[in-house]
């Protein structure tokens, strides 16, 4: 019942403010079709494609979103400054209830089934990580890492002077391919010196074959340990 309210006042009164949108139901499309994409690399082509609009201004609304902060654009890992500044960023929502309404989710046994669910749970964790680190006043410094293979790690983030590798799992039970990107980050000879998190969808937590494997509940302890906030 809140989500509508919140949305349409976002949309007609605060971006009428920032932009020139003349076609408020298109404007309310993107940010939808934005939700389809949340955990996703940011194709902003094909997004200004699918909503009618030119490149320029989907590049300019997504600038709005993210200065509203309604979503994040998390940057692949280089160790060159300059290429993370330049190669294709994932999108992610903040809110992840936001998300899931504007999906079209509207109870809890409806997400347990959607086939977003997956991308919704890494949506979760990214922005908990994020919500974590600005509460500790400190930067976001988050990113992730892919291969030409298509091997990924979800989330990179410093952990003194190593970088910490995350996967984001939304199933309940562990599986040990969960593990692959992880190992090719580490085979690379990266950085990572710290054991690398799965953050999983399950009740318990434990270390499995050099990982720590947590519980999505454990999740905020495990940042406050490590940022040195409760």
């Amino acid at each position: 019942m809140w989500f509508p309210s919140y949305v349409a006042t976002f949309v007609e009164r605060d971006v009428r403010q920032l932009l020139a949108v003349r076609d408020l139901n298109c404007f309310q499309r993107f940010i939808r079709l934005c939700a389809t994409r949340s955990g996703q690399l940011l194709n902003l082509s094909s997004l200004a494609s699918d909503c009618g609009i030119s490149h320029v201004t989907a590049r300019e609304w997504i600038t709005v979103l993210e200065a509203s902060y309604l979503v994040l654009r998390l940057p692949p890992y280089y160790r060159n400054l300059g290429k993370r500044l330049v190669k294709t960023p994932k999108l992610y929502f903040l809110d992840v209830a936001l998300a899931a309404w504007l999906l079209g989710i509207r109870d809890h046994d409806s997400i347990s089934i959607h086939a977003q669910r997956g991308a919704l749970f890494e949506t979760l964790v990214v922005s908990e990580f994020v919500k974590r680190r600005f509460h500790a006043a400190q930067p976001a410094d988050l990113s992730f890492w892919r291969d030409n293979a298509g091997l990924e790690v979800d989330l990179l983030f410093e952990s003194g002077a190593a970088l910490r590798a995350i996967e984001c799992k939304s199933g309940s039970t562990f599986a040990s391919d969960w593990l692959s990107g992880l190992k090719r980050w580490q085979a690379l000879g990266s950085e990572s010196a710290e054991p690398p998190w799965i953050i999983y969808g399950g009740a318990e937590s434990f270390e499995r074959q050099g990982a720590r494997v947590l519980a999505w509940r454990d999740m905020a302890a495990a940042q406050g340990s490590l940022l040195g906030c409760q």
